[in-house]
């Protein structure tokens, strides 16, 4: 498969040509890579406007992912945005303001996208999680909340896989919501390689509308490097905005570093990536079952994590996580309940020392206590609104029955506990408490 992008980068930096143009360092190294980073200059296509070599690069994508696919240099975050806003220019062309049913376990970027958006939000929450971050939600759930809604939503958005690598049943979902006329959009941002399973398991194959992939979370891409998929059963506007919507929430100025990457993963996946990955997975389906014969208890069905229950096993996450990093294994994320670690096949040499380590923890008695359920909020006001009125910084232990203004939750994992118009319960202080949430930031009385 052709890299058009590299390979107009390669023949550029050939010429040797004077940059009068941007970046600063016109291409003279103080990292190493600089006289790859170029701008949009003649003959380099322009992302949001693309009718050159990104264009060319996107069709490629487009055949390995069976969609519409579209480049983003800003992560899935902002995939998402655009998503979000193309369903609620559809709901406006039918007449009605958006509403979206969404999975609890949202990314922080779905609630700031209904802040920038003004969509109304109907929250689900699944009945078999066992962490805020994870909200597995069934068809059967997604049937009951979509019949007792008096207002008919835009879509249903879900997450899957979550951080915790439990993955939903997408097919099961999307028949549900294509029964009520409903579109599915799913954030896959880590499974972008689901496509590529012997059998695919890829939000698009399985009927979802649209989703987002961070192709750096899997993928060997630069970070920043993700897709925006439209299926061919999405509304015509999907595809015919796309570019609009991205173009809304986007940079003037995409990074061609990352750019190049996403070019160059499209001949890496076209060449042989099916056959290794499913040699990986074979692998790591091998390293779990070693790792659960060493007495551990793993969650998830996603094929590219291992997520521990480490409590389990006698420890909190974080000092499990402290024990594999003098090992010389750093996690993806860890906090009292799990540990989470990403493999792709660039770690295939590593997968014995991943087993050592595992082995080599001595088993203690397990930790009974568990994580705080959350109960279902009380909404005081939109998102909206609670994100531009005057708000103030309390201690979280002393925020119970104040109303939250935006969430400071970092990322990983970006989930909040509580959502921006929310009134703090009693339960989330406990929930604050338990995740060493110190400070909340709160609308002022």
């Amino acid at each position: 498969m052709d890299t058009p992008i590299c390979d107009f980068v390669r023949s550029y930096r050939q010429k040797e040509s004077v940059r009068l143009h941007m970046p600063g360092h016109k291409g003279k190294t103080l990292l190493g890579f600089e006289d790859y980073d170029i701008t949009e200059i003649n003959g380099a296509d322009s992302l949001y406007e693309a009718n050159g070599i990104i264009m060319r690069s996107e069709k490629n994508a487009s055949k390995l992912f069976g969609a519409e696919t579209f480049f983003s240099t800003e992560g899935s975050s902002l995939s998402i945005r655009a998503m979000i806003y193309l369903a609620c220019l559809y709901s406006y062309s039918k007449g009605g303001k958006p509403l979206i049913l969404a999975g609890r376990n949202a990314h922080k970027v779905f609630t700031s996208s209904a802040a920038l958006l003004d969509f109304d939000v109907e929250w689900v929450f699944s009945k078999n999680s066992s962490s805020y971050i994870s909200c597995p939600i069934t068809p059967e759930e997604t049937d009951e909340k979509l019949s007792t809604l008096k207002k008919k939503p835009v879509a249903v958005y879900i997450t899957s896989p979550d951080y915790l690598g439990c993955v939903s049943d997408i097919k099961g979902i999307a028949d549900v919501c294509h029964k009520y006329g409903v579109l599915l959009l799913v954030d896959n941002a880590h499974g972008a390689y689901l496509k590529f399973l012997p059998e695919s398991r890829h939000p698009i194959d399985l009927g979802a509308d649209a989703c987002c992939d961070s192709a750096h979370k899997t993928l060997p891409v630069l970070t920043g490097g993700a897709y925006l998929h439209i299926s061919d059963s999405a509304p015509d506007i999907f595809k015919s905005r796309a570019k609009d919507a991205l173009a809304l929430f986007g940079s003037t100025s995409p990074s061609y570093l990352i750019l190049q990457s996403l070019d160059a993963a499209n001949n890496y996946i076209f060449n042989g990536y099916r056959q290794e990955l499913a040699e990986f997975v074979a692998d790591v389906s091998d390293l779990k079952n070693k790792i659960v014969g060493y007495g551990y208890s793993l969650i998830g069905s996603e094929e590219l994590k291992i997520t521990v229950d480490t409590k389990a096993y006698g420890y909190y996450g974080s000092e499990f996580s402290s024990l594999l990093e003098e090992k010389g294994l750093v996690c993806e994320f860890s906090d009292l309940d799990f540990v989470v670690l990403m493999l792709t096949p660039q770690l295939r040499d590593k997968l014995k020392l991943i087993e050592e380590a595992f082995a080599g923890i001595e088993k203690k008695p397990p930790i009974k206590e568990r994580a705080p359920s959350i109960a279902e909020p009380q909404r005081a006001m939109s998102i909206k609104e609670a994100y531009f009125l005057e708000s103030e910084v309390v201690d979280a232990e002393n925020s119970c029955g104040r109303v939250l203004a935006t969430s400071n939750v970092g990322c990983p994992p970006a989930i909040p506990i509580v959502v921006s118009g929310e009134i703090i319960s009693g339960q989330a202080v406990n929930c604050f408490k338990y995740y060493g949430i110190e400070k909340c930031l709160v609308i002022s009385k």
